[in-house]
């Protein structure tokens, strides 16, 4: 495991370590998360927790909950009392870029219905601002991608669509990405509600005032972070 890894599993355990029994804890996708599910699957066959239930954000987070022994269960309206899930970038306010694994629509659904939301990451996700390093996912209905592509572009970003046309990735609801690229200072709030003004889209990766938490790890250790008011 090289050390990036190990920095995901240090902040991924920890905050299995924030599950309590009788919890409905929302699954995150992606290698961070990975750390969290595998965690809570050892801690609940060694009975250490009992009666704790996951939401899965993904297919794969699903088949991995299920190989670790997490029991599954529906996103009720009741929502869930504890989210983890990892994070692109992350600025001092704790809102992030997510779904460059493609589960940003699931994901924010979960995140939203969360009482916790707990951004888990290596130190290098964290940023000033966003669109620094990492794209703006937008998933979007493949009827008339092209127009919802011309539709992001006039909002001054570059869309891509992911995986290129021969072969374009496909969600788990059955849609495709556009991969934006953002001018660097872009504000992130007006984009992300321009965005969800569009037609043809079905969801952004821009997670904006849902983290309550960050968990960040690299060679200095852990640091447990709180959302800092930032100026515009």
């Amino acid at each position: 495991m090289d050390e990036r890894e190990d920095y995901k599993r240090v902040v991924g355990e920890a905050a299995a370590r924030l599950v309590r029994s009788g919890m409905l804890v929302g699954l995150g996708s992606g290698s961070t998360a990975r750390f969290f599910t595998e965690a809570l699957g050892r801690a609940l066959r060694s009975g250490e927790l009992h009666d704790v239930r996951g939401v899965p954000t993904s297919g794969r987070t699903e088949r991995l909950a299920q190989a670790a022994g997490v029991p599954l269960v529906e996103l009720s309206a009741a929502g869930v009392d504890l989210a983890v899930d990892g994070a692109d970038e992350i600025d001092p306010a704790l809102n992030a870029i997510k779904g460059l694994g493609g589960a940003l629509t699931r994901e924010k659904i979960v995140a939203a219905a969360a009482r916790r939301f707990v951004l888990v990451a290596d130190a290098s996700k964290r940023v000033t601002r966003l669109g620094e390093r990492a794209p703006v996912p937008v998933e979007v209905l493949r009827f008339g991608w092209v127009r919802t592509r011309a539709s992001l572009a006039a909002l001054g970003c570059r869309p891509t669509l992911r995986g290129g046309e021969r072969d374009p990735f496909v969600t788990d609801n059955g849609h495709v990405v556009l991969d934006c690229a953002v001018a660097p200072g872009f504000d992130a709030g007006a984009f992300a509600a321009a965005v969800d003004a569009l037609p043809g889209v079905v969801g952004h990766g821009l997670f904006m005032g849902l983290a309550h938490t960050a968990l960040l790890a690299d060679a200095d250790g852990m640091i447990s972070l709180l959302p800092v008011q930032v100026s515009p």
